[in-house]
């Protein structure tokens, strides 16, 4: 009967290996991320941008390793940009295409990513920085690789506050969306956190998962920044013997800190130390690697006194990784590059040339058909699982998935490997909404990417033969 009462903690047992590498950019690569915005360089850094690799391969078995990237970036402007720096480190590092996520944590005050930007925009600059940057994470991959041990991960859930709803129905325009704090809609505040110890105890690398976009700097802010996940990970950090933290956007879709659109980055500062310390407050209890509590007896006091005792028993070993092709329809009214190139020549420079700017370059990615070929990307480590998508996806795609498997930690990454647009749930294509408008794919492709993802989860526990 005792041998039954036990609580068993999710985890990973693997060799893990880490790696922290600068990817700030000079003054000179363009850094306009708003439409907004009046200027297109920036004049100061408030926190370095960093890019952080964690590695995870099997103790037991030969395998190809696992390679987790996460990058202080914004976003792709071309999917072309970003299918370089993956088939880049895929083919240098000899690994299977299912074996390699890159994130980005998505400041909006980082530089342009963009090969091909405007002569107004500096372009050899920006075509610099992505060289540099595609070595560096090279470099980076490697090192950490390298940098492997014998090590055990554990994950719990914790929660955070700091994001809330940000679709807002317009007070002087009721029949459309703004995007900013909405006071009266409830907002997903879970707060996925993972500890990997060393087998003497030591924190080798933390990550945290969180949904929430960092827009608290925007069009006046002119400094390089991570924006909060700059102050969060020098909170935790210091915590964990400056193991390297990796924080993970969760499906952000539609979340954001209420305070927001700033110049001021001591709110962004404010903003990480809110999430770091609702972070530590979770990753507390993991510091001793204890993956089991067992009953241990009674003890007769004033009351009888149930005694559980902490101890450490084999972790699961089990790595998979698994690339999911997935073909989505685009909106049948979707403008052609042409139609484009026409709207833009008869524009001035202002939000509407920046908006069909952008509508350009998510044609240029998607194509003129009338589908896209995508990949959702699916991880199981251990007892945890890792989906990463290269859209930015309403937080309702982590809530059911979680629900659809409630005895997972499941890490949920917008923007990975990719970018490609929003994916909001059907209904919300009835409205006016900038989520809507801006994304290329058609109503319905939020519901097959999260069915895909379901089937997908399935067979990561039950792989066909």
């Amino acid at each position: 009967m005792t041998d039954r009462l036990q609580q068993r903690f999710p985890a990973l047992r693997s060799r893990v290996g880490v790696s922290r590498w600068d990817i700030t950019p000079s003054f000179e690569v363009a850094a306009r991320n708003w439409g907004a915005a009046k200027h297109i360089f920036a004049t100061s850094v408030h926190r370095p941008l960093t890019g952080t690799a964690m590695a995870l391969s099997s103790i037991e078995a030969e395998a190809p390793v696992l390679l987790l990237i996460s990058l202080d970036l914004g976003w792709w402007l071309r999917h072309s940009d970003a299918e370089a720096l993956r088939e880049r480190i895929l083919r240098e590092l000899e690994l299977p295409e299912a074996n390699v996520i890159i994130h980005l944590t998505h400041t909006h005050a980082g530089p342009v990513l963009d090969s091909d930007a405007p002569p107004e925009s500096n372009p050899q600059t920006g075509r610099d920085y992505l060289e540099q940057l595609s070595h560096s994470c090279v470099q980076g991959g490697r090192e950490a690789i390298a940098n492997q041990e014998a090590a055990t991960t554990l994950f719990r859930t914790g929660r955070c506050g700091l994001a809330t709803e940000r679709d807002l129905i317009d007070p002087d325009k009721p029949d459309r969306y703004i995007t900013g704090f909405n006071p009266s809609a409830p907002a997903d505040d879970t707060l996925l956190t993972a500890l990997s110890l060393s087998e003497e105890g030591k924190a080798l690398a933390t990550l945290i998962n969180y949904a929430c976009h960092p827009t608290t700097l925007a069009w006046d802010n002119t400094a390089i920044s991570p924006d909060f996940p700059g102050a969060m990970r020098e909170l935790i950090e210091s915590e964990t013997s400056q193991s390297p933290c990796l924080f993970l956007q969760g499906a952000s879709g539609e979340l954001a800190p209420a305070e927001q659109y700033s110049g001021d980055t001591a709110l962004a500062d404010r903003h990480g130390r809110e999430l770091g310390y609702a972070a530590l407050s979770t990753l507390g209890p993991m510091i001793t690697g204890h993956t089991h509590l067992r009953y241990d007896g009674v003890v007769e006091s004033g009351a009888p006194l149930a005694q559980w005792q902490a101890c450490a028993q084999p972790a699961s070993s089990t790595l998979r990784a698994v690339a999911i092709p997935i073909e989505l329809p685009l909106k049948s009214d979707l403008l052609t590059i042409a139609d484009i190139k026409q709207a833009l020549e008869k524009e001035e420079d202002g939000f509407q040339k920046a908006r069909l700017m952008r509508a350009r370059r998510v044609r240029q990615s998607v194509g003129d058909g009338p589908n896209f070929r995508a990949k959702l990307w699916l991880w199981r480590l251990g007892d945890a699982v890792i989906c990463a998508l290269p859209f930015e996806a309403y937080s309702i795609f982590q809530i059911e998935l979680r629900v659809a498997f409630p005895d997972v930690p499941l890490f949920v990454l917008n923007i990975s490997n990719g970018h490609i647009g929003y994916i909001p749930p059907a209904q919300l294509y009835d409205h006016d909404l900038y989520t809507v408008w801006q994304t290329p794919l058609a109503r319905g492709a939020h519901e097959q990417i999260f069915a895909a993802a379901v089937t997908g989860i399935r067979e990561l526990y039950n792989p066909k033969s």
